[in-house]
């Protein structure tokens, strides 16, 4: 005979409680308490407020209702914990106070089963506040053993498949959650009260625009066309500013139809502003105060850690052109040289590696990318981004191979992207046909033509200042959540099997 293995005995408890279980289920419909018939049940309270104001509550009865998730029997009494939306409390049953039959039910209760309970509020011998029970209702009877059975639920694949379990074990995880609402709604209240209008947008577009990105195929069957999930809001919100909405935001889903790892998810939530009559300078004014006002509302401090590192989002916040950048980690100087073979051979000599094909402007994006943006931790701005790699963007008077456009990097991430939004429908044709013909060579990222787009600026666009943030890496910043898969309620993830 083979010897059992260690998994085989837990699988062969698993099954047990499952049977169990599941037989106690039966015994309840057969003595008319399905737990699974009852429709309501009335609360008038929370642990929470009762802990919080226990002077209010001592001595009065109170109606709870949660999951148990503990139990400790002590003959002709017995303690739970019950634990609801907002913390949990103790109950003290005794055998005496509900009557014989309510407790056997009681004893018979599992770990993970959801009941309502009516009790006076007190504070036992050891001073820990509890409910006194004098009516147990079982709610809902669960079926499956909660994690701790198994010392927790610690695999991180599986906590992100089974996010339900998630939350009902480790409560710091509703915590990062309870956090990411009340960002979002920071967020909106700071747009709100500087008279921007938040708005919706298609998330179907007969043609992806506003990003680099390879976008998601989906087909509409009563148009007979192929439609994509949106990459980006900016070409919708900026055919608003060109009808005269001065101020817009949106908060929304966008899809890319990319790679999956610690910052990107084909999922994602993005805020983009758009603002009349302002530029990227403005849009960094508008950047830094967001953040700082988010901080100072959900955290109380603009001195937050992420990671085991310092962060202080203290304004002014620094800010480099991107030349500037590149000289200062790698003391390369593109300003100095002006051909693509030159820049080139300057990315070699750093131990850059480019294409061939590089343009002066693409290069230094790349040294960029690959040299300095992993010493970018504290908040800075880096700007003057090149126009190859900006097609929405308008140019540098000074400089038109650069253009008016800025990154916010902060723990050696992009938090926000903006620029001084061209509105000349001539230069934005010609950069749209330039995109073209990087589609056409290969790049499945690059823009698709958009002419109703340059249709409405033809019309005419106001000069506006553009920013768009990842709300979910800014989320993962002022919760301390080193993945994007942390503070998403249901990442994508690949199917078992």
């Amino acid at each position: 005979m083979g010897e059992i293995t260690n998994d085989a005995l837990l699988m062969q408890d698993l099954n047990e409680i499952l049977r169990v279980r599941r037989e106690k289920l039966a015994e309840l419909t057969k003595q008319g308490a399905n737990p699974y018939e009852i429709t309501r049940f009335d609360v008038s309270t929370s642990s929470k407020k009762i802990i919080d104001n226990y002077a209010d509550f001592e001595g009065k009865n109170v109606s709870i209702a949660g999951r148990i998730t503990s139990k400790r029997g002590m003959g002709k009494a017995s303690f739970c914990d019950i634990t609801d939306r907002d913390g949990k409390i103790q109950l003290y049953i005794r055998q005496d106070e509900v009557g014989d039959t309510t407790y056997e039910a009681v004893k018979k209760v599992d770990i993970g089963d959801i009941a309502g309970i009516v009790g006076e509020v007190f504070t036992t011998h050891k001073g820990e506040i509890s409910v006194k029970v004098k009516s147990f209702t079982l709610l809902c009877k669960s079926l499956q053993p909660l994690p701790e059975k198994f010392h927790g639920l610690k695999d991180q694949d599986l906590r992100y498949r089974q996010r339900y379990v998630d939350l009902i074990v480790n409560p710091d995880v509703k915590n990062t959650f309870i956090l990411r609402s009340k960002i979002i709604t920071a967020m909106r209240n700071f747009f709100d009260s500087r008279d921007f209008l938040e708005v919706d947008t298609p998330m179907l577009n007969t043609i992806p625009g506003g990003a680099a990105a390879r976008p998601f195929v989906t087909h509409h069957n009563t148009l007979d066309i192929d439609m994509y999930l949106r990459i980006a809001t900016e070409l919708h919100l900026k055919r608003l500013i060109v009808g005269g909405m001065e101020r817009v935001y949106e908060i929304g889903r966008i899809f890319r139809n990319e790679g999956m790892d610690t910052k990107h998810n084909p999922e994602f939530t993005t805020v983009e502003v758009y603002q009349a009559y302002a530029d990227y300078n403005d849009m960094m004014e508008l950047t830094e105060q967001l953040v700082c006002y988010i901080a100072n509302e959900v955290l109380g401090t603009l001195k937050i850690t992420y990671g085991g590192e310092s962060i202080d989002l203290t304004p002014p916040w620094k800010r480099m052109t991107m030349i500037d950048a590149v000289k200062t980690f790698t003391g390369a100087d593109f300003s100095a040289v002006s051909s693509d073979e030159e820049a080139r051979a300057l990315a070699k000599s750093i131990g850059v590696h480019v294409e061939t094909t590089h343009t002066w402007g693409k290069v230094l994006n790349t040294v960029f990318e690959e040299k300095v943006e992993e010493n970018l931790t504290q908040p800075t701005f880096i700007t003057d981004y090149p126009v190859e790699v900006s097609p929405l963007a308008k140019r540098l008077a000074s400089n038109p191979r650069l253009t008016e456009r800025f990154e916010l990097f902060i723990t050696r991430r992009e938090i926000a992207n903006a620029f001084s939004e061209l509105n000349d429908p001539i230069d934005q044709r010609s950069r749209f046909e330039e995109q073209v013909k990087q589609r056409a060579a290969g790049d499945e990222e690059a823009n698709m033509m958009d002419e109703d787009f340059l249709l409405a600026l033809e019309y005419g666009m106001p000069p506006t200042g553009g920013m768009g943030m990842g709300v979910d890496r800014l989320v993962m910043l002022l919760t301390d959540s080193p993945s994007i898969r942390d503070v998403l309620l249901f990442p994508t993830m690949k199917p078992k099997g």
